[in-house]
């Protein structure tokens, strides 16, 4: 699949190789690079993936790297549910109307 000028993309783009990294991390954390991902809009006329790039991104900025994905798609999450959390919002909003039952 090939991105064009445009696309929504994501690129990868290496900071910090393992022997640049800072001494107090965990031992397996310093042997891996340290490696940002951004999103953004494609600049370069059209690419593939593993084509070095560059993105505007939602606020502005420009970023090189190496292009990853092509229409990310959106894949954190917030975990399981909080029982004791799920009735907050209504709660504060008896409070908030001086219901005395909240």
């Amino acid at each position: 699949m090939k991105a064009k000028k445009g696309d929504w993309v994501q690129i990868e783009k290496l900071l910090l190789k393992p022997e640049e990294r800072t001494a107090p991390l965990p031992e397996d954390t310093k042997k891996v690079p340290l490696k940002m991902r951004v999103k953004g809009f494609l600049q370069n006329e059209d690419a593939n993936i593993g084509d070095e790039v560059e993105i505007l991104t939602l606020i502005g900025r420009r970023v090189t790297g190496t292009l990853v994905a092509i229409n990310p798609k959106y894949e954190h999450d917030f975990g399981e549910p909080v029982p004791e959390l799920l009735t907050i919002g209504i709660e504060l909003r008896k409070i908030l109307e001086g219901d005395s039952n909240a």
